[in-house]
This record gives structure tokens, sequence and C-alpha cells, in this order.
């Protein structure tokens, strides 16, 4: 059996190197904790720290705070800055998920301490020093990054099968072969993330401005990564986040450009199976369904069908009138009731998994690998392991958080698609992908707002043509793009992408039940978005990356590091000529 890896990630220019003049601090034993700061910017406490003088440009530049020189596995060190007096940032190295990479999970306390957003961060496997950041969210709202991480793109995934004695197995695939990324449980309530005193988050734009200081101040500290192209990705309801959280980002570093202040380097945003036009997620539904946009024949019955399109035209009017031309909270909530009643209850009741409509729903959100993940995360090894502190067990969806966001219709009341088009217009990438056996947040829907999307590159992006691409000559997907913005669809593949729904391509070319950016291939030297297949450009030469993945491979195997059953062997993946794959060159 073959699998199939293929990479979407934009790589680009590194940012303007700041300069900045060292100040002198003071480092004092305090009863355990050593305090490190000085009257100006950043303020430390710093388990394990060495009594001393230090400079900015050692303590975070140099090789005093070096993210990998926090060792501690079992306390905080905990990190804060002026520019964000409410907000601090702990966090500790673990040995979860990745071997063969530094690992770090901790807290972003934000409100003076009374708000706990968790995170895992995982060095990139291949050049921690010199390869880009990522940020990753699932949606729900309400979701936790550890589906994404344990089910998707992580550095390990959930054991289905007992296979490990650690509870995961190892990902060849991770996205982190290539970049440094965050997996972010936010807002409050969500995963790991808690609140002291029952205080909420309901609200994208109030959560934008959490994950910006989270962002900020880990750039601020950790000045290794000052620079580092950042790129921001998720799926499902991150289509209504990240454009938020990108707009966000980009209007904060105007301001520090005109305060003198170092900016973030935000070049991307990735959305995968994304809802961002609320507009046409009901057209792409009935076609998922009743269509052959999926599958070759509709599903559906055919009366369930006939009544659906009766409703979508009053359905579609509705949403046009009360929801985007003019926003009632009443009126817009009485059409997206109308508009669930009429175009989502026969799915519902269907029984087939609403993320991917090849499989029938079972278990938590109608997958198993939930349950799982749920059962993983509340044992006490984990816990302590990952430092979580919640006072609640961990859930992979917080129903609270969800009923948070609806009773604001959160969703509903801002157009994010025009978020989309101000970030295209100043130079910000963006990437829109989607599985094709998704029905929740589905591909039809993403090619119909992408082509109704106002923005200066509308004409060229609607002239481009759906090309196919194709993996060992076996049709994948289909691609186009114009300017900064790219629309993919990946054939067979659900929601959530995950390692396990591969199948052999050879034996069933029509199946392909998974296709999704296992390694994020960038050639840093041509600053090229690499893609196995795609865009006939130019080509690539990968051969550097190889040899080190192979010699990883083969120390994992003696250390007896479970890779997985699904798995074969890296060196199959990579031929002995070098590997020419079409890329995009980044002007």
């Amino acid at each position: 059996m073959r699998f199939l890896r293929v990479s979407f990630l934009y790589s680009a220019l590194l940012a303007a190197t700041f300069l900045s003049t060292a100040r002198e601090f003071t480092v004092q034993d305090e009863g355990g904790f050593v305090s490190v700061g000085d009257s100006d910017d950043l303020l430390f406490n710093v388990q394990s720290a060495e009594t001393g003088r230090y400079s900015t440009s050692t303590l975070l530049g140099g090789e005093s705070l070096h993210l990998n020189h926090i060792s501690s596995t079992n306390d905080f060190v905990t990190v804060s800055s002026a520019r964000f007096p409410n907000h601090n940032v702990r966090i500790k190295k673990t040995d979860f998920c990745d071997p063969t990479v530094n690992v770090y999970t901790g807290y972003l306390d934000v409100d003076a301490g009374a708000k706990h957003m968790f995170f895992y961060f995982f060095e990139s496997r291949r050049n921690p020093a010199e390869d880009d950041v990522m940020m990753w969210i699932n949606g729900g709202p309400g979701c936790s990054s550890a589906m994404g991480l344990l089910m998707e793109l992580g550095p390990c995934s959930i054991d289905m099968e007992n296979q490990s004695p650690n509870g995961t197995i190892y990902n060849p695939y991770s996205w982190n072969e290539v970049a440094n990324i965050f997996f972010l449980d936010q807002p409050v309530g969500v995963g790991f993330s808690y609140a002291d005193f029952g205080e909420t988050v309901e609200t994208t734009e109030e959560a934008a401005k959490n994950v910006h200081a989270f962002i900020s101040i880990f750039f601020e500290v950790f000045k290794q990564f000052k620079g580092r192209p950042l790129h921001l990705s998720g799926e499902s309801y991150g289509g209504r986040y990240l454009p938020i959280f990108a707009s966000e980002i980009h209007d904060e570093n105007a301001i520090a450009v005109k305060e003198g202040r170092p900016t973030i380097n935000l070049q991307s945003v990735i959305i995968g199976n994304g809802i961002t036009d609320i507009s046409t997620l009901y057209a792409g539904r009935f076609e998922i369904e009743c269509g052959v946009s999926a599958l070759e024949k509709p599903f559906q019955s055919i009366k369930a069908c006939v009544r659906m399109k009766m409703a979508l035209p009053r359905c579609q009017q509705m949403m046009q009138d009360n929801c985007i031309d003019s926003f009632d909270s009443i009126d817009c909530q009485a059409t997206v009731n109308f508009c669930d009643n009429e175009l989502s209850t026969n799915m519902w009741a269907s029984g087939r998994n609403v993320y991917d409509i090849s499989k029938p729903c079972v278990g938590d959100l109608c997958y198993l690998e939930n349950t799982a993940i749920m059962d993983y995360m509340n044992l006490n090894t984990t816990r302590k392991l990952l430092g979580a502190e919640t006072p609640g067990e961990f859930s992979s969806c917080s129903s609270a958080v969800s009923a948070g966001f609806a009773a604001h219709m959160d969703k509903w009341r801002s157009p994010t698609q025009d978020y989309v088009a101000q970030l295209l217009e100043r130079g910000i990438r963006v990437l829109i992908y989607a599985g094709t056996y998704d029905w929740q947040c589905n591909w039809v829907a993403n090619k119909l707002w992408l082509e109704k999307l106002e923005w200066s590159g509308k004409q060229d992006y609607n002239l481009a043509q759906l090309s196919d691409w194709t993996v060992d000559g076996i049709k994948a997907g289909e691609v186009k793009h114009a300017g900064l913005l790219s629309f993919a669809t990946i054939r067979g593949a659900g929601h959530m992408m995950s390692l396990r729904d591969f199948d052999d391509i050879e034996q069933e070319p029509d199946g392909i039940r998974s296709f999704v950016f296992r390694s994020l291939m960038i050639n840093r030297k041509r600053h090229s978005l690499c893609w196995r297949t795609g865009w006939p450009i130019s080509h690539c030469d990968l051969m550097g990356d190889v040899p080190d993945q192979i010699l990883r491979q083969e120390n994992m195997e003696h250390r007896g590091i479970t890779i997985g059953p699904s798995s074969q062997p890296l060196l199959n993946l990579f031929p002995t000529q070098a590997w020419a794959c079409p890329v995009i060159v980044l002007p």
C-alpha cells in the first residue's frame, strides 16, 4: 500500500530585521522562582535559572533564554510583557507525542490571570532554527485543537489498535515535518482551557484579541523566532476564526509600525473545509446530498431532494434579506431555523457521517477516535505530562462554548468573506481547501463563495479554470488559483482528514479517502510553495531533506518508537532520483 503526501504551505520573504538596544536585567532568587525584569518592557519569572545580570540581547536573543533552554518538565516558566499587562504565558517542556523534537505545552493567562488558554508547541523536525511558524486551531466553535493534533495533522495519532505503550502512534506525515507548529485550544472552555470564575468568550472578535496577545508575547519573548513567516491554519469554524484573527494581527502590525515596534510576519491563512460565507452553505449541502458533487449517485431520497429544492430559493432569499443585506438577530435566527429544518434535517436523520458522507456516524461527533482522545486526555498520566490544570474533564468539543457563540449569532452577524478580501488586498495569501466527502462545510459552498468574492483579483480568479492535480497519474482533486488566492479539493476526503483514512490508490483509484498536507515541503532557498502535483511552473529539489528523514526513521525504529501499522517506510515515499515537484515561486 502506498500513501500520498502533499504539501500546501506558503513560504515567503523573511521580515525586516529589527534592531533593539540591550538592557541590563537583575536576576534574584525569590523562594524557588527567579524573577527577571526591568522597568520598561519584559518581565519573566523563570524557574531553575542562574542568578546574575543579563541584557536583553543575551536573555532573549542569545544564549540565556532560548526556548530550547526551558528544560523543566514539571513546572512552568512564566513570561509576560508590559505591553500586555493582563496577559502571561506559562510554558514548560514535555515528552508528549513526538520524541524526535522539543515539545512544549502551557497556558496563555488573560484578564489578569482569570482565563487560561492551553497550547501545544512542536518544533519542526527539519530545521527548527529556520523553518516557518504555524498555528492550527479546530472549529466548533468550541472544539479542541487536540482533535487536529491526534486525528489529522499532528506529530502523533491516537492509538486505536493498542499498538503503542503510551497511547499514541508516531505520525511521519505531520505538518511539523517542516514547520514549527502551535495547536491552540481557544477560546476559554475549550479542551484544557478554562476560566477561574466562569468567564466566557462568545464572539470571534473578542477571541482574536487574546490570540494576537498570545502570538505577540511568544515572538517577543523567544526571539529566535523573530521575523519568521507565520501561517494561520485551521478547519471548520476556522473559516470564521482565521480571517478575523489574521485581520487583528495585520491591523495591530500597522500600529506597531507607527510606534516603532517589531511586527508579526504574517504570510498566509490556510482554511480547510471552512464556513466563511453563510450565503452559499445550504446550496452546497443540497448538491452534496442530491447531486453528484460528492458521490456518483445521490444518496438522499427523491422525495427529500424535491422538498429541499423547493425550499432552497426561499432559504437563500431570507438569508440575503435578514442576515446579509441588513442583520436582524430575530429575523436572521428565524431564517437559520427555517433553512436547517428544510435543508439539514434529512442529513442528520440519515445515519451518515456529516463530516464524511461515505461513512456511518459512529462515536462522538461521528468518529470513534474522539471518544478515544477524550479517554486518553483525561488520564492522570496524560494531564500531568501536559501540565493540564483545568478543573473539569477534557472534552473534544464544548457545548457551552458553542451555545455562547450561537447566542450572539457569531457566524451570521458579520460577513467574514469581506475580511478575506481585505487580507488579499493587503498581500496576505489565502488557501481554501476542502475534501469532497464533507457535508457540513462542503467543497461546493466554498467554491461558490470564492467565485463571488469581491476583490481586485475576482475577474482573474473566475477566468482561471479548475484543473486536475494527480498523484502517480491518478486524479486526486482539482485546483485553481489567481494572484494570492488558491482553492483546492481533495477527492474522497472528508471534513477531518486523517492518516487512518488513506486507501490503496492502486487497488481503488477512485476512492482516495484522504489527501492532506502531510509534509509542508518548503523550499527555503526559493521561497516556493511546493506541491507534489499541481502547478507546472518549475521544479524543486528536495533531496537535501530526504536523507535526514530516512535517517530519522531508522533512528526511531532502532529506539523502538511505534510508527503505526498503516505507515510505509519513508524510504518508499522518496525516489532515488531528485523529486521533481511543481511549485509556485513567490515574488
